[in-house]
């Protein structure tokens, strides 16, 4: 199985039941692989450690006609390799809660953006975290749905 991290296979990182079923390719090109292992080292691996134990890759490199499907945001960092979605619920094999590995990333790591992923104000659903090269603007969001829309605000806690 090739790794493009520590804790990160290549499979896990491009997996996606939409582009399956739907027959979209879901392949990163290179610079968009290189963007993957920099997220993969400078934030999901330092994550896993925190945690010591498995957590799981809810979505990481999106194709643009993969995000465009499953009605992603056109800017969405997903599409350029710099994003990935982390559930701590799913395996449910440590203490940790998705709070509890939003604060690590938000008090102890650099990151482009960090959003508490809708829930309520004690949990979000996951975390989205991105991570830049350089340039990374530490902006804080929170996802909520208004109308039926997805809203992201700024967020400070």
């Amino acid at each position: 199985m090739t790794r493009i991290s520590k804790y990160v296979s290549y499979n896990e990182a491009v997996k996606s039941q939409t582009a399956t079923r739907l027959g979209i390719p879901n392949k990163p090109g290179v610079k968009e692989l290189a963007a993957m292992k920099l997220v993969a080292s400078q934030v999901f691996d330092k994550v896993r450690e925190f945690v010591d134990g498995p957590l799981f890759v809810s979505s990481f490199f999106r194709s643009i006609d993969l995000n465009a499907a499953i009605g992603g945001s056109y800017t969405s960092q997903h599409c350029k390799g710099e994003a990935i979605d982390i559930d701590a619920d799913v395996y449910n094999s440590n203490d940790f809660k998705n709070s509890d590995i939003y604060q690590y990333i938000r008090n102890h790591l650099e990151f482009d953006q960090l959003i508490w992923e809708f829930g309520n104000d004690y949990e979000p659903d996951w975390i989205h975290v991105s991570y830049k090269g350089s340039g990374n603007r530490k902006q804080i969001l929170r996802a909520v749905k208004e109308n039926g829309k997805v809203v992201y605000k700024k967020w400070g806690s």
